[in-house]
């Protein structure tokens, strides 16, 4: 037994012992056999003759110009780069007078402070998503809380060759020393620019003209008809974004007459949309279609960023060159027409059905001693056709009042208690009407509650009192005392404060008169509301109202 265990222990050391001779040896032979394949390798490439390979050259540049290409280098040159510093508030020059644009801070509605002007109902949540182009690297482009001086950057263009060019008035809005630097300026000597002046702003359309010493004629932009551009056209924005000059970028159209900010400051401000990428120091810089010629000036962009979002807006070239003759003319202003009403945009359709009109303007408020007050109209009436022309909406009747000059007369077609009528107006100044409007005083809202109308409370879900002792001279109605949540009054906007002046037309002066026109309501009625702010009586009327559930 000992004698065959051993034999089979010494028959299995054998085989392992042989097996891992054998794998011993393919390893030695394998490492012998690449090492040779190696060394014959490297002795084949060392006598390889490669007298016969051409060397590679840089070839000679081509020219691909395409369009973009084209316009790039003809508009360029007169494309500017605009830097400006706003000193302290204790060093700063007096006598400038420039203030900021309402349609780029964020500020509460101001009613009736526009000619022709369409009411605010209510601060813009969308606003805050447009961004003024400060220009220059972020941070750049606020006053500096320890005094220090404030720069800005923006971009610009030379619109004749004795040095005068257009920007936006944000760009060198409060700013106290203004440089222009050409494409052409060398880097030294020229580090800030030329010294420019403004010659006129208009904040209305956010449009400023500057003008710069020059001894010989400099290069200019051709200006274009922007009415031809449709949408989906090709377009190129030039500027100079956070600093970078000459930044040429391109888009198409994306949409055009947009108002990105309604009532007072957007009535002027119709823009063409475009997606071509623009960003903080494009702004006052060409849109430019493919014949090379500016349609826009990129004024604003769209984004919760603060940088490109793929919208952005452009003056329309239409617009621009109307200001620019008025701001070169011997008053340096733009002087716009007015009739001296007030207008709500966007009414319901229960109160435009209540007072029975599809197309027009129904006014807010008459401003008293002025044009459209002398011709005789009032409040209620419904403004449709100017000299014959149907008047589509508030945007159209501002277009045709302010492109007249004031002195010249009008004809107005309007309609007052359904019945057609017809005035001569003659077209006022709109400076002098929004003097007028700022100069108006509000009453003082002390409430002498008288209680209300259970009705009322049901129906509509507010309780009303008469007016206080001391209310404005002229204003008649009830105030609201309070809005149930959830209510139909709520639903369609009514507010605790207001004054209700009259229901579907129907005049109310106390109580009374309001629950007898409550009492008549029914479920399904189109209900339409005059109200008044007794802060405010000056801002006219303003309109809400809903189909009663």
């Amino acid at each position: 037994m000992k004698s065959l265990l051993g034999r089979l222990r010494y028959r299995r050391l054998a085989s392992t012992f042989t097996i891992l001779a054998t794998l011993s040896a393919a390893i030695l032979v394998g490492s012998i056999i690449a090492h040779g394949v190696h060394g014959q390798e490297e002795k084949q490439t060392s006598k390889i003759d490669t007298s016969d390979a051409t060397p590679l050259k840089i070839p000679a540049p081509r020219d691909l110009s395409t369009d973009f290409t084209r316009i790039a280098k003809e508009v360029g040159p007169a494309v500017v780069n605009i830097s400006t510093v706003t000193l302290p508030s204790s060093e700063r020059h007096r006598g400038r007078g420039f203030t900021n644009s309402p349609f780029w801070q964020q500020q509460p509605p101001d009613n009736g402070n526009g000619d022709d002007n369409q009411d605010q109902g209510g601060p813009d949540d969308f606003q805050n998503f447009f961004n003024r182009f400060f220009g220059g690297m972020p941070g750049n482009g606020g006053q500096d809380e320890a005094g220090q001086e404030r720069e800005s950057l923006g971009s610009g263009f030379i619109v004749d060759p004795r040095g005068y060019i257009i920007t936006n008035d944000h760009v060198i809005d409060k700013a106290d020393k203004i440089w222009v630097r050409l494409s052409t300026d060398p880097d030294e000597g020229f580090m800030q620019g030329r010294p420019a002046v403004v010659v006129g702003t208009d904040k209305a359309t956010d449009i400023a003209v500057l003008k710069i010493q020059t001894d010989h004629p400099l290069p200019t932009v051709k200006m274009g008809n922007s009415d031809g551009a449709q949408v989906g056209d090709w377009v190129i924005a030039i500027g100079s974004p956070f600093t970078l000059s000459q930044t040429v970028t391109a888009g198409i159209v994306s949409a055009k007459n947009r108002t990105i900010d309604p009532g007072t400051a957007g009535q002027y401000q119709h823009f063409i949309q475009t997606d071509a990428a623009i960003n903080p120091g494009n702004s006052g810089g060409p849109l430019l279609n493919m014949a090379g010629e500016v349609i826009g000036m990129n004024t604003a962009i769209y984004t919760e960023s603060g940088t490109y979002a793929g919208i952005g807006f452009a003056m329309p070239a239409n617009t621009i060159i109307n200001v620019y003759n008025d701001l070169i003319g011997p008053d340096h202003k733009v002087v716009r027409g007015s009739i001296g009403i007030t207008f709500q945009p966007n009414l319901p359709p229960a109160v435009a059905h209540v007072y029975g009109f599809k197309n027009g303007v129904l006014v807010s408020s008459v401003q008293p001693g002025f044009a459209a007050d002398k011709a005789g109209l009032k409040a209620g009436d419904i403004i449709t056709t100017v000299d014959g022309q149907p008047v589509k909406d508030g945007d159209d009747l501002v277009n045709i009042i302010s492109a007249r000059k004031p002195g010249t007369t009008i004809q107005l077609g309007f309609i007052r208690n359904g019945k057609q009528m017809n005035a001569t107006v003659t077209v006022g100044d709109r400076n002098k009407m929004l003097e007028a409007l700022n100069s108006g005083q509000g009453g003082e809202n002390n409430p002498n509650q008288n209680g209300g109308s259970e009705n009322a409370q049901t129906k509509l879900g507010i309780s009303v009192s008469d007016l206080p002792q001391g209310a404005p001279a002229g204003l008649h109605g009830v105030l609201i005392q309070s809005v149930k949540p959830g209510s139909f009054a709520d639903e369609i906007g009514l507010a605790e404060g207001v004054v209700i002046v009259s229901i579907n037309r129907h005049p109310i002066h106390d109580v009374n008169d309001f629950r007898t026109i409550v009492a008549g309501l029914k479920s399904g009625d189109d209900v339409a509301f005059e109200i008044v702010d007794p802060q405010a009586p000056n801002a006219g009327s303003f309109y809400r109202g809903g189909t009663l559930p």
